[in-house]
């Protein structure tokens, strides 16, 4: 089992790194624009960077969720390369926002674009793994079968 988990793990591993990236980024922005804790406001660059960072942090757990569900019942390495591309957009959008809040716009529907791909794949890994096992129909055999590919 962990030979098949390893792409999820380290793409985790590097999703949890990058969320500490951004927060220290936070922390970096507090003290070059005087913004002392707990206020939350302050000058638009500070801003920016305070919202990309709590930005990401809202959607790190819909990403972890979807990418182990989709990298177990789907695929792994499929997932595990959506989870890169994730985050990869997520860098982007967290520099994008920095610098000025249209910047954030190209890496946010790149990135949602792939959260869905993973919702998508977990969603389909589900249900056939719900139907082989519950329902005593293995749909993706099925299918094989149908297009003559066994």
């Amino acid at each position: 089992m962990l030979e098949e988990a390893v792409g999820l793990g380290a793409v985790t591993v590097l999703s949890v790194l990058e969320q500490a990236y951004f927060s220290l980024q936070v922390i970096y922005a507090r003290r070059k624009f005087s913004v002392s804790p707990p206020a939350t406001t302050g000058p638009p660059e500070f801003e920016r960077v305070f919202r990309a960072q709590a930005n990401c942090s809202e959607y790190f757990p819909i990403f972890i969720a979807v990418l182990w569900t989709s990298g177990v019942f789907f695929s792994q390495g499929l997932s595990s390369l959506c989870g890169l591309m994730y985050l990869y957009g997520r860098f982007r959008y967290f520099q994008g926002y920095s610098a000025s809040a249209q910047g954030r716009l190209a890496p946010l529907y790149f990135s949602a674009q792939v959260l869905w791909v993973l919702i998508g794949f977990s969603s389909v890994g589900v249900f056939l793994s719900f139907s082989r096992i519950y329902l005593n129909v293995d749909l993706m055999q099925q299918l094989l079968v149908a297009l003559d590919l066994v």
